[in-house]
């Protein structure tokens, strides 16, 4: 495969040969996928895409990725950390290993999540964020607190919790300089349903989570624009028989996308897929919630202010034994939903890609592999392990080194 790599750019353009390629209309067996100027040119089967009238026919080999799979890149919408760096550690050094060793693992497009503080603490981690998301290395902020419930606050410090006041969460909105994509906050709060109105009105996904709602009171909250599920089922009531909780309620609506953590420690697998199920293939979203352990091994490592042990890839707080985010990397988790959880290819290409990417409203760009779109894909061995990331036309990681 090496030697082939050789030949597969000329004059800015890719051919990468042999593969599935999975596209939103079905899978193109044996495709011949062309890349030019940082963009999909063409994606065709590779004995019609031979022809003299095939922008790429002057280059009929190119790479030989014969018995991989190509899928797009993914887009992880809620990720505090990796490389033993973090998004909350307020340096553009931390962020940037927390970006490349996710890039690494197939996240072409991330929002960077921060882990509750102070309020000006954060403000301040917003503007490095800020500055990387304005040079296109992150796809914007994502506040995960301090405006969440008391009962239900996970890893994140009791003492620094506060309610969604809506002057407060107007500040880290406008501190994120028209990068803040994103704030989770429990509805239920005093405040909680002004805010989750504000949020809508600026722009700004309000997302469900840390949260001792009701059924009724998340209900009110989508009515106010709330659109995203925070991590469903983790922090929040279980799902009851007389009281469904927020659950069922962010389930059932069909305006809303549930994130889903598959790592097998989150969720069980029968969980994960009654979620699938109901939500359908559209309105899920894969995300990693991974802290800085993420890409690393077992110890101990900080999550803003408080300090996380690892230990067989668990993260869980040192004081408390609370789970602490995950380990996890999107290539890990596609590996898992197709060979563990049963599910299909092309739904966990929606689950990785293209729904985050429309929640996003960056589908114009990235989430799927159709020509004019930015050259973010994945490669993936015949057992769905990675074998090649590429980003905007150029290799992260060349199909052949892995390993």
């Amino acid at each position: 495969m090496r030697d082939s790599m050789r030949d597969s750019t000329r004059e800015g353009r890719t051919v990468l040969s042999g593969a599935r390629v999975v596209q939103p209309a079905g899978t193109v067996e044996d495709a011949r996928l062309t890349v030019a100027d940082g963009r999909i040119a063409s994606v065709a089967p590779r004995a019609a895409a031979a022809g003299p009238d095939d922008p790429a026919g002057t280059d009929p080999a190119g790479t030989d990725l014969g018995g991989h799979w190509i899928v797009p890149g993914f887009v992880d919408i809620h990720v505090h950390g990796a490389g033993g760096a973090s998004f909350s550690g307020g340096t553009h050094e931390q962020a940037r290993t927390v970006i490349d060793t996710h890039r690494g693992h197939g996240t072409t497009t991330m929002l960077a999540s921060t882990v509750t503080g102070d309020l000006d603490e954060l403000a301040r981690q917003a503007g490095v964020l800020a500055e990387l998301a304005e040079d296109g290395e992150l796809a914007g902020i994502h506040f995960e607190g301090p405006f969440i419930s008391p009962h239900r606050c996970g890893a994140h410090q009791p003492a620094l919790l506060r309610d969604p006041a809506p002057a407060d969460v107007r500040k880290l909105v406008e501190a994120g300089r028209g990068q803040t994509r994103m704030l989770t906050l429990a509805p239920e709060l005093p405040g909680g349903l002004d805010s989750v109105r504000l949020l809508a009105d600026s722009g700004v996904i309000a997302a469900v989570g840390h949260t001792d709602s009701s059924y009724d009171a998340v209900r009110d909250a989508v009515e106010a624009g709330a659109t995203v599920a925070t991590h469903l089922f983790n922090a929040m009531p279980a799902l009851g028989h007389r009281a469904p909780g927020p659950v069922a309620a962010l389930l059932e609506d069909e305006r809303v996308t549930v994130e889903l953590i598959d790592d097998g420690v989150h969720l069980h697998p029968a969980v994960l897929q009654l979620a699938f199920r109901r939500a359908g293939r559209g309105r899920v979203a894969f995300i990693t919630d991974a802290m800085g352990a993420a890409g690393m091994g077992d110890g101990r490592y900080p999550l803003g202010p408080m300090e996380v042990e690892v230990r067989d890839g668990v993260a869980r707080l040192a004081d408390g034994g609370s789970i602490a985010g995950s380990t996890l990397t999107l290539d890990s988790a596609f590996r898992r939903a197709v060979t563990v959880d049963g599910l299909a290819v092309a739904d966990v290409v929606d689950a990785l890609s293209a729904t985050p990417a429309k929640l996003l409203g960056a589908y114009d760009r990235i989430g799927s592999l159709e020509p004019g779109k930015d050259a973010d894909l994945v490669v993936l061995d015949a057992d769905f392990a990675l074998a090649g990331v590429m980003r905007k036309g150029a290799w992260i990681l060349e199909p052949g080194t892995a390993g």
